[in-house]
């Protein structure tokens, strides 16, 4: 199978759950264009999740799908944590990310955490910063550069 795009999701707000739209705008060095999260003054400007983390979480009994987790980019196919810092995606047709940082520390329990139960994206998720902007949508291929 190749890599591809599961969903793209946004939020107003940090720390909830992101819903997942049609498509989205990737700025260079800011982030996701109406999403919560994009600032382009960090290294954290979009964040990405497998779809294989998700079903983790569906096998232990919990319902939940892309976005649950705050990723904006769930994806499907490509191990993400093997992936070392500075890898570059090029996702669809033009958007160019490159990985930033493997998970993250998480000091209080997020509204995630509290809904679902359990927030794995502290241990399975990925951030990059944007280096070629382009639109994202779901379907879309990932492919390591």
């Amino acid at each position: 199978m190749n890599a591809r795009v599961v969903s793209v999701n946004i939020s107003d707000k940090k720390g909830i759950k992101k819903k997942g739209v049609a498509q989205a705008v990737l700025r260079e060095g800011f982030g996701i264009l109406g999403d919560a999260h994009a600032s382009g003054k960090w290294h954290r400007q979009i964040s990405l999740l497998g779809m294989e983390s998700i079903e983790k979480m569906e096998s232990l009994g919990l319902q939940v799908g892309p976005g649950d987790f705050a990723e904006n980019i769930t994806t499907e196919g490509i191990d993400l944590l093997s992936l070392p810092i500075g890898t570059r995606l090029i996702i669809g047709e033009s958007a160019e990310v490159e990985i930033s940082q493997h998970g993250k520390t998480c000091h209080d329990r997020c509204e995630i955490y509290h809904q679902v139960g359990d927030c794995v994206m502290p241990r399975e998720g990925i951030f990059a910063k944007v280096i070629k902007g382009g639109v994202v949508r779901k379907g879309d291929e990932i492919k390591v550069k």
